[in-house]
C-alpha cells in the first residue's frame, strides 16, 4: 500500500523525493534534458509522491490551470515496482486531491506509449500528437 504526500515547498525532503524519482524516470531513463524536466513550474505546483514503507516511488505533479481544471504532469513511478499497479493508485490519489480542492477537470500530456494505462484510468484523448523532449504525446482528459 501507498502512503501520498503532498507538497508545495521546494525545500521539503517530499520535494526532494519527487526530483529523485523524476531524475531517475525521465532524466536517466528517458534521457530528458535536466533542463526540461525541472522547469519555471515547479514553485507554481502541487507536488505529490507515494511511499511505499518510507521509500519514495511514485510522484506526480498538479498545475492548477483556469476554472477548475488542473493539468497532471511528472507521472513517474520507480522501474523497481511498476509491476505493483501503483500507477493507478497514484493517480485515484491525484482525483481524490483535486476534488477535494474544488477541481472539475483534469488534462495531461501523455507520452504515446502511456496511452492505455491512461485510457485504463478514464482519460480521453483530446488532442492531436505532437513532440516533446523527443518524445510523442498526446493530450488526454478527465472530466471529475
Amino acid at each position: 500500500m501507498l502512503h501520498f504526500e503532498w507538497t508545495q515547498d521546494l525545500k521539503s525532503k517530499t520535494y526532494r523525493d519527487a526530483l529523485d524519482i523524476r531524475k531517475e524516470v525521465f532524466v536517466e531513463e528517458q534521457q530528458v534534458p535536466v533542463s526540461i524536466e525541472i522547469d519555471d513550474l515547479e514553485d507554481k505546483t502541487l507536488h505529490l509522491v507515494g511511499y511505499e514503507e518510507f521509500i519514495p516511488v511514485a510522484t506526480a505533479r498538479i498545475y492548477p490551470m483556469e476554472n477548475g481544471k488542473y493539468k497532471v504532469q511528472r507521472v513517474a513511478i520507480r522501474k523497481a515496482v511498476r509491476e505493483k499497479k501503483y500507477g493507478s493508485i497514484l493517480m485515484k490519489e491525484i482525483e481524490r486531491h483535486v476534488r477535494e480542492i474544488g477541481g472539475k477537470r483534469l488534462f495531461l500530456g501523455a507520452q504515446n506509449h502511456a496511452i492505455g494505462f491512461y485510457e485504463k484510468v478514464g482519460y480521453k484523448i483530446c488532442g492531436e500528437e505532437y513532440e516533446e523532449a523527443g518524445i510523442q504525446h498526446h493530450d488526454m482528459d478527465k472530466i471529475l
